[in-house]
């Protein structure tokens, strides 16, 4: 089935990249599920899937998991431990969700557990993650700024913990944050409004571009600290052919500005970053600095 999906499109001239096993394997929803245990998407993936896609000549890349992070460490051990399924398996993907502070079904004591995006990187480093979907639940949040906060704070965490690639779920919706076949209605960083024929840009559109727009394709993760807390920093150098400008990407989510030193290679510059709100920061050869 997959093999024969993937020729389908390669032959109206859209070749496929690659595939996830299953979307979210250990969800029992009102709409489309297919559950495995991690046994038993090992085994589907080194007896019969892995074999398959290697034999259909397509180069198209297997990530397994494709749920979240909670449980993505127990499912990276169970399929890499075994070589038979690992040398099928490109890399990981997972999901965003468990966050109690925007979703009401997490458990309370928190889902996110950041620091399972690195520990799989550590334990098998040859192996690529990607997050593989990511939306706000619950409708479309028209208007609320904390949406693109949340992009922010979970794309900087994931980028500092070796992750490779970010897809969101939806580009655009319309105004209820459909359509949607079982009304799980959720939001889309751009919002069409059917009664008013208009394209309705939301804050997590805005929050999205400032790694979207200034790190490009083939931008290599650099070092950066910061010595408070209330900043989340990431940083990559661009490949040469693109310019090679180092970008630095800094988050404040506090009710207040904050003031605080770029120091880089033996220069310093004192800025302050606005409350509520994401700047970045490009620097050229000679050190020149532009903040956006």
């Amino acid at each position: 089935y997959f093999v024969h999906f993937a020729e389908a499109f390669h032959s109206e001239g859209l070749p496929l990249w690659g595939f996830t096993v299953q979307n979210e394997p250990r969800a029992a929803t009102p709409w489309e599920n297919c559950l495995y245990t991690a046994e038993e998407e090992r085994d589907f993936v080194r007896d019969h899937l892995g074999p398959a896609l290697a034999a259909s000549g397509l180069d198209l890349k297997l990530l397994i998991w494709d749920h979240n992070r909670d449980s993505m460490f127990l499912r990276a051990h169970t399929i890499y431990s075994d070589p038979e399924a690992a040398k099928y398996v490109w890399g990981t993907g997972y999901h965003w969700y468990g966050d109690t502070r925007y979703e009401f079904w997490p458990a309370r004591e928190g889902m996110l557990v950041f620091d399972n995006v690195r520990k799989v990187h550590e334990l098998w480093p040859e192996k690529h993650i990607i997050m593989t979907e990511s939306c706000q639940e619950s409708g479309p949040r028209i208007g609320d700024w904390k949406l693109g906060e949340r992009y922010a704070e979970a794309i900087i965490q994931d980028l500092e913990n070796w992750l490779e690639a970010w897809i969101d779920w939806n580009l655009i919706l319309d105004e209820t944050g459909g359509p949607n076949h079982v009304q799980n209605l959720v939001s889309a960083p751009i919002i069409y409004d059917t009664a008013r024929d208009k394209l309705v840009f939301l804050s997590s559109f805005y929050y999205i571009g400032h790694f979207s727009r200034y790190i490009v394709p083939g931008a290599q993760r650099i070092a950066v600290a910061t010595n408070r807390d209330a900043l989340k920093a990431t940083a990559f150098r661009n490949p040469a052919e693109s310019g090679g400008a180092l970008v630095l990407v800094v988050l404040n989510q506090e009710d207040y500005n904050i003031k605080f030193w770029l120091k880089l290679d033996g220069q310093s510059a004192e800025t302050e970053i606005p409350a509520r709100s994401i700047t970045t920061y490009r620097f050229h050869h000679g050190v020149n600095v532009h903040a956006m």
